[in-house]
C-alpha cells in the first residue's frame, strides 16, 4: 500500500498529473460547511471525489491543511486544492492483457473470457479488467461506450461474449439483447442429484436480496422491487453428487442462472453466495457460457460460437464420475 492507502498496483498514481486549483471563498459561501464551499467552488467536480481529497489532507484553508469537511468557511478565505488522479478516473486506461478472440471482424469481437478475469472496472477491481485489455488491443475501443461491451459475465464464469467495435453495432447489439435476438447458452454442475423431468423452466422474478444486499434473489414483484426472468434448464447428466446441466438465458438479469438453479434446490458448485460449496476441486462457480449465436448486426449473416468447456469444470466432471458430456 501507498501512503494514500491505494493498492501497491495504483502507486504512483496519485502523484501523476496533479493540479493546483486556488479560489477565494465568495460572498455566496460565507458560513458554508467547507465540503459545500467547494462542491460550489469546484463544480466539475463531485462532492464524493472533493471529499476524498479532504481526507487525504490535500486541501488548504488559508495556508493550513483542513480535514474537517464540517469546518464553516468565511468569505475571503483563501483555499488551495491539490486535484489528484482517483481509482474512478484511472479506471479507463489501456492495459495489455490476453485477451482470446474467437471471431474478428471490423465491426465486432467475439472473445472467450477465462474465469477470474473481471469484465468492467468497479470498486474492489479499478484495473486488470477486460475493459482496460480491450483499450490497449483496438483503438478504435476508445471511441466506443465501456470499450464496446454490451452485455456481462461474472468474475468467475467463463465463456463467451461479443463486444462491438463501432458505436452503431454497439447500440444495435443492445437492441437485439434487449429483443433476446442474441442466444446464450450455459453449461453448470449443480449440487444434489436431479430429479423431475429433465426439462424445466424457471420463470421467477430477480431483485436485490432484501436480507443480503449482496446477493439477488427471487422474489415477489408485488412487495419488492426486481424484473422477471426466465431459464430453460435441460439435465444433461447426473447422479447421486450433483447433474450437469444446460441453461439457457431468455432474460440477462444479474447473478439470473446462479439464483434461478439455487432456486431450484440445485446451487452451482463452488458458489458460495447462493448456497454452493467448493467441491470436485472446483474453487469457482461452475459455470460457463459455451454457445452465443445471433445475427451479425450489419450484415446479417447467421453466426454461432461454441467455447469449449474449461479445464477446470472438465476435471470436476471426471472427478465426480460423470465423464465430459457435450450437448
Amino acid at each position: 500500500m501507498d501512503d494514500l492507502g491505494l493498492p501497491d498496483e495504483f502507486s504512483g498514481l496519485a502523484e501523476a498529473e496533479s493540479e493546483l486549483r486556488q479560489v477565494e471563498v465568495g460572498v455566496a459561501q460565507h458560513g458554508a460547511r467547507l465540503d459545500r464551499a467547494l462542491v460550489e467552488l469546484v463544480p466539475e467536480f463531485s462532492r464524493s471525489y472533493l471529499q476524498q481529497l479532504l481526507l487525504q489532507g490535500l486541501v488548504c484553508l488559508n495556508g493550513r491543511p483542513a480535514t474537517k469537511a464540517s469546518v464553516r468557511v468565511k468569505a475571503g478565505d483563501v483555499l488551495v486544492v491539490e486535484m489528484r488522479p482517483t481509482l474512478q478516473s484511472q479506471a479507463f486506461r489501456p492495459e495489455s492483457l490476453p485477451i482470446n478472440v474467437v471471431y474478428e471482424d471490423e465491426h465486432l469481437l467475439v472473445i472467450n473470457k477465462p474465469a477470474g478475469l473481471v469484465v468492467h472496472p468497479a470498486p474492489g477491481n479499478w484495473g486488470g479488467t477486460l475493459l482496460n485489455g480491450l483499450l490497449a488491443r483496438d483503438a478504435k475501443a476508445h471511441l466506443v461506450p465501456r470499450a464496446g461491451i454490451v452485455h456481462r459475465l461474472d468474475k468467475d464464469t467463463s465463456g463467451l461474449m461479443v463486444v462491438a467495435r463501432d458505436r452503431a453495432t454497439m447500440d444495435t447489439l443492445v437492441r437485439m439483447i434487449a429483443e433476446r435476438s442474441v442466444h446464450r447458452q450455459y453449461l453448470a454442475l449443480a449440487h444434489r442429484p436431479w430429479t423431475g423431468p429433465r426439462n424445466r423452466t424457471v420463470q421467477a422474478p430477480i431483485g436485490r436480496d432484501p436480507r443480503n444486499r449482496l446477493r439477488m434473489a427471487v422474489v415477489n414483484l408485488d412487495s419488492h422491487a426486481g424484473k422477471p426472468a426466465r431459464t430453460d434448464v435441460q439435465w444433461l447428466a447426473g447422479n447421486d453428487l450433483g447433474c450437469w446441466v444446460e441453461c439457457t438465458l431468455h432474460t440477462g438479469r444479474t447473478h439470473q442462472i446462479r439464483v434461478h438453479m439455487a432456486s431450484l434446490g440445485h446451487p452451482l458448485v463452488a458458489d458460495v453466495l447462493y448456497g454452493g460449496a467448493a467441491a470436485a476441486g472446483m474453487e469457482r462457480q461452475a459455470l460457463h457460457a459455451y454457445r452465443l449465436s445471433f445475427a451479425h448486426p450489419v450484415s446479417g449473416q447467421a453466426l454461432e460460437f461454441h467455447a469449449p468447456v474449461p479445464d477446470d469444470m472438465r476435471q470436476a466432471l471426471s472427478a465426480w464420475g460423470l465423464g465430459y458430456n457435450p450437448p
